[in-house]
């Protein structure tokens, strides 16, 4: 079996020192205007220390129209990069590899936030979001490349595209809603066109060495198990990637459908050809046990949420332990405080859930 401390090689860009990277987690501390604050710096960075191989941002937003949460970090504009050159460098002296989420909220974007009107796939009078054009579209397209070029320049080492947890590119992917009638829409072909030509146009503008990865959510939202599957094995084929991310939401989970019960939804990935592109989960991984049965099921890495904001230094410790353990929640605001968790990610831990934060 592969060890969780053994390198992993990319076609693009730096080895990772291990197999142990920060997932992409909402924390609400970026500045109102989408630069990054001392907070956000601080949490990134002691993820870094902490022995994380890459660490990797939170969902940034690639488009002003496309921002979802107070406190998000954002791409879609050069007066972000300051702050995210400062990050990138800080990350990469640290010893990890710098990545940045690249995002669009859809219909799921806040128009409160931005100024401006929320824009989907498809007419939602629900979410008051107008479908785009095809014109739209391929703005959108040009906005995640124009973002990934300004990561370049920041210095991160790459981008992953998110493609998952039913924000913009995971509404395309919809085969309830997205009926569009343009070549986004209606077959399965039409519906992932959008991801494809994103990271067609990614690995088109970007350097040799910038490395490129894609979340996807393998159900929920509207996506069916076959179809995601069918996508993943696309994505993995092409060589375009570097490594494909699969939020699992639950790594050893089996699948909700019930005629695709019959293994583990990890396992219907892992047995996907992907030539040399790297395969990566995530999803309620809080020990190292957990992280090596991922890697003896066929991932190539593990990307680590919860465990990562309990312990700065989760992979480090569960690298060299093979018993080591995540806390259990819940944790004393104190113990987060500790772990360089800022007062705005603990309010949102709070609100979310009812059982992480104990004031």
């Amino acid at each position: 079996m592969t060890d969780l401390g053994s390198p992993l090689t990319f076609t693009h860009g730096p080895s990772w020192n291990n197999r142990v990277g920060l997932a992409p987690l909402t924390n609400l501390q970026s500045n109102d205007d989408g630069t990054l604050s001392d907070d956000e710096f601080r949490w990134l960075v002691r993820r870094a220390d902490g022995g994380f191989a890459m660490v990797m941002t939170c969902a940034a937003y690639v488009s002003r129209d496309g921002q979802s949460f107070p406190g998000q970090l954002g791409v879609s504009d050069d007066v972000h990069l300051p702050g995210l050159t400062r990050l990138a460098a800080a990350i990469s002296d640290a010893g990890a590899v710098a990545s940045i989420q690249l995002q669009h909220g859809g219909r799921r974007a806040d128009p409160s936030l931005s100024g401006l009107p929320a824009v989907a796939p498809w007419d939602d009078s629900e979410k008051g979001a107008s479908a785009l054009s095809t014109d739209g579209v391929e703005r959108i397209v040009r906005d995640f490349v124009s973002a990934a070029i300004r990561a370049e320049r920041a210095g991160f080492d790459g981008a992953e595209i998110h493609g998952a947890h039913g924000y913009l590119l995971a509404q395309f992917l919809d085969s309830r809603h997205n009926e569009r009638t343009d070549r986004y829409g209606g077959s399965a072909s039409n519906r992932f066109r959008i991801i494809h030509e994103i990271l067609d146009g990614i690995r088109a503008a970007t350097g040799p060495d910038f490395q490129l990865g894609l979340r996807l959510s393998p159900e929920r939202y509207g996506i069916v198990l076959d179809e995601s599957r069918a996508l993943a094995g696309e994505v993995l084929a092409e060589g375009t990637l570097d490594y494909l991310d699969m939020s699992l939401w639950d790594a050893f989970k089996h699948p909700y459908e019930p005629h695709h019960q019959d293994r583990r939804l990890i396992d219907h990935f892992t047995d996907l050809d992907r030539g040399s592109t790297r395969l990566g989960v995530a999803g309620k991984i809080l020990d190292a046990a957990g992280a090596r049965e991922c890697l003896s099921r066929g991932a190539d890495f593990v990307l680590i949420g919860t465990g990562g904001i309990l312990h700065h230094d989760f992979a480090r410790r569960a690298i060299a332990d093979a018993d080591y353990r995540a806390v259990s929640t819940p944790v004393h605001v104190d113990h987060l405080t500790a772990e360089s968790v800022g007062p705005r990610f603990v309010d949102y831990l709070a609100d979310r859930w009812d059982d992480f934060v104990i004031r």
